[in-house]
């Protein structure tokens, strides 16, 4: 549990802060429904993601990743954002927060009103056609995938449609990176929530920011490979320890 005293220093933290920019990781979305896929009784226990989930498999095999896709689509299709993600809408609303930087796929940070959210790892409710690279925006293509079109089908060309969400093997798009280093190098706030900061290059940018003078804290359920480097370290739900520091 988290002292009293540790959420107070968070607090004055966040209001002596002018340029606070947001890392969030899976855990900030668990309380929305959407469990860690490497947790216990995650995605991965379920599918291999050798099998499932690389760039060279969907080539291959585009069916296999749209079933597991079925699966992730009717609880991502679900989900509504929790009181961590619209605490971090809140705080850039305030005008501290200058941006989210995401690994995750499943859009809850715009749904809970941020504009400015660098995804990583792409956003699973957009796809594009392998053959014709037709844009699909929104709920329609997975919702066609829960009723059981697997693979979805471009409806232009007949094409396989793919996901933007980044696979395993597929390289990570240059620009978002590029803006996530920009953003962490002007930062004086990073405020790492629900990341366990493994995945490179985004366990990078922590040390980034540090070095380029910005104070860290670390909001997670359990450590992190980074709480070295840390100013302070929250554990705990971040539904629960959002809304108290945030509510400035």
């Amino acid at each position: 549990m988290v002292s009293q005293e540790d959420l107070a220093l968070a607090v004055d933290i966040i209001r002596k802060s002018k340029r606070i920019v947001a890392l969030t990781g899976a855990g900030i979305s668990v309380d929305s429904g959407i469990p860690d896929f490497r947790s216990e009784g995650g995605l991965w226990e379920r599918y291999d993601p050798h099998e499932y989930a690389t760039y060279d498999s969907f080539l291959i095999n585009p069916e296999k990743f749209w079933q597991m896709g079925q699966e992730l689509a009717e609880v991502i299709l679900e989900a509504e954002p929790n009181p961590a993600h619209k605490g971090l809408a809140k705080l850039e609303e305030s005008g501290k927060l200058i941006g989210i930087i995401t690994q995750n796929i499943d859009n809850l940070h715009q749904s809970a009103g941020s504009k400015k959210v660098i995804e990583m790892h792409g956003n699973y409710l957009r796809a594009y056609c392998m053959n014709c690279a037709m844009q699909y925006i929104g709920e329609d293509i997975h919702r066609r995938v829960v009723e059981g079109e697997i693979p979805p089908i471009c409806d232009q060309c007949g094409g396989v449609l793919k996901s933007e969400a980044i696979l395993f093997g597929e390289p990570l798009p240059e620009k978002p990176m590029e803006e996530a280093v920009e953003m962490c190098r002007s930062a004086d706030l990073l405020l790492i929530i629900g990341s366990s900061l493994t995945i490179y290059p985004v366990a990078f940018l922590p040390q980034l920011a540090k070095d380029a003078g910005a104070k860290i804290i670390i909001v997670n359920l359990t450590g992190t490979n980074r709480n070295n480097i840390a100013d302070l370290v929250l554990q705990g739900r971040s539904s629960d320890i959002i809304p108290k520091i945030t509510n400035l």
